[in-house]
């Protein structure tokens, strides 16, 4: 499963933000990163869509790499993995939240190894590490 359009983090300068100023936190698989949201950075047409629509609540982005696997079948896989687990996490806890925010989760070389319930047992950790879920 994708993420909605609304809860996609697009755009160059967002990663490069996300990258340079993120708060991070680290687990044995993978790194979460989380910065409070800035409309500014997100391409035009994503702009317009903030402006248009009530400004979505989080948005996410997951970074996984060749190092990680190189088929991208089943780097695809784990991406489609993470976002149907962060949907179903952070839909229902972050709908009246009043200062949106932009994630983003990077897998580390290696992760892949890792069983699928493992993953997304730390994803979910992380996520309360930063006081996204409870």
């Amino acid at each position: 499963m994708v993420l909605p359009q609304q809860h996609r983090l697009r755009g160059l300068r967002v990663f490069d933000r996300l990258y340079r100023d993120g708060r991070r936190f680290q687990g044995r698989a993978m790194v979460l990163r989380v910065l409070q949201a800035r409309a500014e950075l997100l391409p035009p047409q994503e702009q317009e869509l903030e402006r248009r629509h009530r400004a979505s609540p989080w948005r996410c982005g997951v970074v996984v790499s060749s190092k990680v696997s190189k088929r991208s079948v089943q780097r695809n896989r784990l991406r489609r993995q993470l976002h149907h687990h962060v949907l179903q996490l952070l839909q229902p806890a972050r709908q009246h939240d009043a200062s949106p925010v932009w994630l983003l989760i990077s897998l580390k070389p290696g992760s892949q190894e890792n069983g699928r319930e493992d993953l997304l047992e730390e994803c979910s950790d992380l996520l309360r590490k930063a006081g996204l879920c409870p």
